[in-house]
């Protein structure tokens, strides 16, 4: 077996024992004399893991913003983030910020991505029949990890699929 470090393991640990995330996409708005302008939004949602393909997985409605965001312009962040403790500072909170690009399935793409979801979110079952409804794939490109004060990290895309492996 291989040695993970220290800082791998807490950050496995949150990626997998957490559930959502927030997750930043990019909105295009009209502006001033009708040149649009890009600007970041956020958006709570659930995750789940697909270790085989080494991506964060979305079921994302077409009715929400950040699906139509998506469609214009595939770049993302996530931000997942361990729950605050009263006995601890929120600045010594864990996080980790994750860059990527957004993939959007077609149907028979997301069988994989579909059986990770519900792994994690088997209550969802019903929610995936729905046609308005699709599977996104994030694939990780760089992310910042915080386990604290003084434990900041850059992370590759090599190192944030590695943990993304069961």
């Amino acid at each position: 077996m291989t040695h993970e470090s220290r800082l791998d393991r807490l950050l496995r640990q949150l990626l997998w024992g957490r559930r959502t995330a927030a997750l930043a996409t990019l909105q295009t708005l009209p502006g001033a004399e009708s040149v649009p302008f890009t600007t970041p939004a956020v958006s709570f949602v659930p995750y789940a893991i697909d270790s085989t393909a080494q991506v964060l997985v979305l079921h994302v409605s077409a009715l929400a913003a950040h699906t139509r965001n998506l469609r214009q312009s595939p770049a993302v962040s996530l931000l997942i983030t361990a729950p605050e403790d009263a006995a601890q500072p929120v600045h010594a909170l864990e996080r980790v910020a994750i860059q990527g690009q957004a993939v959007l399935l077609a149907p028979e793409a997301a069988a994989s991505a579909r059986a990770a979801y519900l792994r994690r979110f088997p209550e969802a079952a019903p929610m995936t029949a729905l046609g308005d409804f699709q599977f996104v794939q994030i694939i990780p490109s760089v992310g910042r990890h915080v386990a604290g004060f003084g434990a900041a990290r850059d992370l590759s895309a090599e190192e944030l699929k590695a943990l993304l492996t069961s």
